[in-house]
């Protein structure tokens, strides 16, 4: 969401200001482009994991202010709930062992924040939705004590004027209604960043936009929600209808909603931007005191203060990010499809497929996304969510096929392609490549997995659903903490 913003009230004279100044640093940053003025050198990669936390009986704890402290890691942030953290791992270059290094990070840092975690009465789990949620876990007071999070929840209801409905139908239906945004916080994700030069952004935004359905098919962690079976990747749904600022009228005029999929293929990076201001209203309307026109002519690297706020409030699936490390300006595509979990090693798979998927699609001579309609990436991403490796999917030249299959016949041998052409070490590129494989020859996702599990919880061993949730959860952590990837995962 950008930078910590304090408590505060919004006047409408904050709004006209707000507006003026996030539209002056849209034309700055198209001076910017214009320009090239952006570091190109060493693209990097990055990754964020958000993290749920449990007490010992499986349940939501509500604790990260005193997990944080005592981990007391800079890498280690809050989250939206008081039963959520994140952590941010450093930058690396993919070349050479740049996974396993990535991997090698997380695992230490994760571990040695669970031992602190674990004094305070608190265990990580790295899951996209946790089992054992339930409507008392999401209310007003387990929103974390950041203050930002409270001035959010009060923008989005005072945009809607009325309560949320949450209204989801898969296997098993649910329909509740939401007076804060804190089913926002049941959604815990994996986000990858990579860093791309402004003239080739629009085609790793593409293909980003292409594969996202795949990438979500293939990586699925969130059957469940509020003790029922719903889509596989039930984050999808659940996001988009939670932080959703719309009337029922305001839908039906076609206005777009901020989680938002996108609707069609870009040429730049601007396109990305200049959609959020002409579209969105401004959420949190903070000005900065940077004048960005006086910055970029005293030959300064201007923050864009409004913009990057502005573009935080916006969620689309695969993000535009503009930022300034070490005094240079660079644009990241962040990837925000897929859930956190259910290992270290299956979450680095998941990254190395895609990496290398994008990689190969964004520099092929015929662009996929001129042999595809945007509308189809779409389909295929709320297919995926619902089904997710069972998914049944559209490919050009191919037409609609197993997801599976599709992965194994074309998408693996170019995402091997890819990862050469990052420089990783071949070994590397195989082992992790091998995971995304064996999922597919399986069937089993970190969702299939779970899915089955509370089947024989329930059936084999005659446990009702909350005590048969409650061991999915056990069993899950234990799995977790072994760094088996999940298509080994026995069902109990």
């Amino acid at each position: 969401m950008g930078e910590d913003v304090g408590v505060r009230t919004f006047s409408r004279e904050d709004r006209a200001r707000y507006r003026d100044k996030v539209r002056r640093c849209l034309d700055v940053f198209a001076e910017m482009l214009r320009e090239s003025r952006f570091d190109l050198d060493r693209p990097m990669t990055g990754v964020e994991i958000e993290l749920n936390l449990v007490d010992e009986a499986s349940n939501p704890a509500m604790r990260n202010a005193d997990v944080l402290a005592a981990i007391a890691d800079p890498s280690f942030q809050t989250e939206l709930g008081q039963f959520n953290v994140e952590i941010n791992v450093p930058p690396r270059r993919l070349t050479g062992t740049g996974t396993a290094d990535f991997e090698e990070y997380v695992r230490a840092s994760l571990n040695a924040a669970e031992v602190k975690a674990r004094a305070v009465g608190a265990h990580m789990v790295m899951i996209g939705i946790l089992p054992t949620l339930r409507p008392e876990h999401l209310t007003a007071e387990t929103l974390s004590a950041n203050p930002r999070y409270k001035l959010l929840n009060e923008q989005i209801f005072a945009a809607r004027g009325e309560d949320l409905p949450i209204a989801i139908s898969g296997v098993e239906r649910l329909a509740v209604t939401a007076d804060t945004i804190t089913p926002e916080a049941a959604c815990t994700s994996t986000q990858f960043h990579l860093q791309v030069s402004p003239s080739q952004f629009a085609d790793y935004w593409n293909a980003a936009q292409a594969v996202a359905g795949i990438q979500v098919a293939v990586g699925a962690n969130s059957p469940l929600f509020f003790g029922r079976e719903l889509w596989r990747e039930t984050r999808i749904p659940l996001f988009q209808q939670a932080t959703d600022t719309r009337s029922e009228e305001i839908k039906a005029q076609g206005v777009r909603p901020r989680v938002w999929f996108g609707e069609r293929w870009i040429t730049s990076v601007f396109d990305l931007f200049e959609e959020n201001v002409r579209y969105f209203p401004a959420l949190l309307p903070v000005c900065d005191p940077e004048d960005p026109a006086q910055a970029l002519a005293a030959g300064e690297v201007p923050s864009l203060a409004e913009l990057r706020l502005h573009n935080g409030t916006v969620y689309r699936w695969n993000r535009p990010v503009y930022d300034v490390s070490r005094g240079r300006p660079h644009l990241r595509v962040e990837n925000r499809v897929l859930p956190a979990g259910p290992t270290v090693l299956d979450t680095i798979a998941n990254g190395a497929f895609y990496f290398g998927l994008v990689r190969a699609l964004a520099e092929s001579d015929r662009p996929l996304w001129s042999q595809m309609s945007f509308s189809a990436a779409e389909e295929n991403f709320t297919s995926c969510a619902r089904h997710g490796i069972d998914s049944q999917v559209f490919w050009p030249g191919l037409g609609y096929l197993p997801v599976t299959e599709l992965v194994l016949r074309r998408l693996l041998p170019m995402a091997h392609h890819g990862l050469d052409r990052w420089g990783l070490d071949p070994g590397e590129r195989d082992r992790l490549l091998g995971i995304i494989e064996r999922r597919c020859l399986t069937g089993r996702n970190g969702a299939s997995w779970q899915v089955e599990t509370l089947h024989r919880l329930e059936t084999a061993d005659h446990l009702d659903r909350p005590a048969a949730l409650r061991e999915v959860v056990r069993h899950y952590v234990d799995l977790m903490h072994s760094n088996r990837p999940v298509h080994e995962w026995p069902i109990p």
